[in-house]
């Protein structure tokens, strides 16, 4: 029995597209670009891309790979190269230290504490700043005469508040602003980047938070109040590179640094709303970007970001067959390799845990459930410290949600086999493993493959979360979709994941009726 459900093990494996684990064979490594989940880390993520790839040097992209400490972790870490990061953030969310309103001194702050501790160096300000702002409806702005935050904080306990969880547990954001100004808000709800402006619209909040360099704050008419006390410290946008690419290639220093004090914050809400309102592509509202900087123009590959079209959903999927068709191998890759692994794992546990004593049996199965608890994204956060971004921790950590369902519907199968079938086995002689061969593992064949089953939906549903560490897949789409605010880009991901979800089942259904004995049946 182990030997036909190894054989089904097996036969998924020839699901595992023929390219390495990178997707490409490469000569020498890429420089490796990443962005945070918002539509303006995009845009300097992709122009530092295309300033690199017109001086010849060969780039990476990772857009929308996480909030700061995912990003900075993998760049502490030597997982990615450079991305975007804004001087009030690096001061109040990084190095925990508290605001200052001058923008010189919080910059040579944050360029000396980085250096010092972890050798990681800001390359010269871009030359805007993008402060976080409240926003909220003109209509509500009026009816409680609000025009400062310290008017809000007045009104806030009849008002319901939409703010990005990255803005409720920060000391520059709710936490602050309670602190400085005493708001109260009647209710503070977690909202993504993009999700948030439509709550906003549709009346669901009555504010929010946002950035200075917002395109959606004109789209939408909204009101900005303004920060009378002066709490948000100044946030300039910059560089961030890692240790290792200062050390080993000067030549992506310098090019990156022509950038240094081109971009003004005018500028750069202009670009944002192309992008966010207008449902330009990411990568040529770049490229005009770098004509207007007299820069030049080189548009290269963005397999995370593709343009947003403004036809039928069947039109954008055929426009995008073959990238998403390169999407679809590599989350089918994710979920092979980790359901494999798990398989290889959990049956032989689950086959002796149901030959152990009842009590430390349970005790195994429901430590190993446990693992279920932890939230999948915290868990793949939890990979980036120990083996950096990319397909690796994503393996790891679909193996380790995968193991659960098999190792239960092991266990169960193995221990509640029909106990006539093994009193009778055993009066035909059969030792304790005859028996386990010829007998238990038949009968709990059917429970066994319901639990790789189980398994391997779960994967594909989890695996798309391993687009915020940079492992690609489905995922890729669904994140820049939710943080360009492109419900199209958002289907594109999940629709194929949804279809991939039952066609492995349907798989797996098919191999169950194949390990299953006939005589169950009878």
């Amino acid at each position: 029995m182990i030997r036909q459900i190894l054989i089904v093990a097996a036969l998924l494996g020839i699901l595992i597209p023929f390219h390495s684990l990178n997707g490409q064979v490469v000569d020498s490594r890429p420089v490796v670009i990443a962005s945070k989940p918002f539509a303006e880390s995009y845009l300097l993520a992709e122009l530092f891309a295309q300033v690199l790839e017109a001086e010849g040097i060969r780039v990476d992209r990772r857009p929308g790979l996480g909030g700061t400490e995912i990003t900075f972790g993998a760049l502490r870490t030597g997982a990615i190269d450079v991305y975007p990061e804004y001087t009030g953030t690096a001061m109040l969310a990084i190095l925990g230290e508290p605001p200052q309103s001058d923008a010189g001194a919080v910059f040579g702050r944050v360029s000396r504490e980085f250096a010092a501790r972890w050798a990681v160096r800001w390359l010269p300000p871009l030359g805007f700043e993008n402060t976080y702002v409240i926003a909220m409806r003109k209509q509500t702005a009026d009816e409680y005469e609000l025009r400062t935050l310290s008017d809000l904080a007045r009104a806030s306990p009849r008002l319901r508040a939409g703010f990005t969880p990255d803005f409720i547990g920060r000391e520059d954001g709710l936490e602050g602003l309670r602190t400085a100004y005493g708001l109260r808000p009647v209710s503070v709800r977690p909202l993504m980047q993009a999700v948030k402006y439509r709550a906003l619209a549709e009346g669901a909040v009555d504010l929010i938070d946002g950035y200075s360099t917002d395109g959606l704050i004109d789209r939408n008419g909204l009101v900005v109040l303004e920060d009378d006390r002066g709490f948000f410290p100044p946030y300039q946008a910059a560089a961030l590179v890692s240790a290792q690419l200062q050390q080993d290639r000067p030549d992506v220093i310098a090019a990156l640094t022509v950038l240094s004090g081109r971009l003004d914050a005018r500028t750069m809400r202009a670009f944002n709303r192309r992008v966010e309102v207008d449902d330009e592509p990411v990568e040529l509202v770049a490229a005009d970007a770098l004509n207007q900087l007299g820069l030049g123009r080189a548009v290269g590959e963005v397999n995370a970001v593709p343009a947003v079209h403004s036809g039928s959903l069947t039109a954008y999927f055929w426009e995008r067959r073959a990238a998403l068709s390169k999407l679809a191998g590599r989350h089918l890759l994710l979920v092979t390799l980790s359901l494999l692994a798990a398989v290889a794992v959990a049956v032989p546990l689950g086959v002796v845990l149901g030959r152990a004593h009842a009590g430390a049996a349970e005790g195994t199965v429901r430590a190993v459930g446990l693992l279920q608890t932890i939230p999948s994204i915290a868990l793949l956060a939890f990979m980036i410290p120990l083996l950096g971004i990319g397909m690796m921790p994503a393996l790891v950590a679909l193996f380790l949600y995968s193991l659960y369902p098999i190792v239960r519907n092991t266990y169960t199968g193995v221990r509640d086999a029909s106990p006539e079938a093994v009193e009778a086995a055993r009066a035909l002689g059969m030792s304790d493993s005859q028996v386990l061969r010829h007998v238990r593992l038949p009968l709990a064949a059917p429970a066994i493959m319901a639990g790789v089953r189980t398994s391997a939906v779960i994967a594909v549903g989890t695996a798309t979360l391993a687009a915020f560490i940079g492992a690609g897949g489905l995922g890729d789409p669904i994140v820049a979709g939710l943080a360009l605010s492109d419900t199209q880009m958002i289907l594109s991901g999940a629709i194929p994941a949804a279809l991939l979800a039952l066609g492995i089942d349907a798989l797996l259904a098919i191999a169950e009726q194949w390990v299953r004995p006939g005589g169950l049946d009878r």
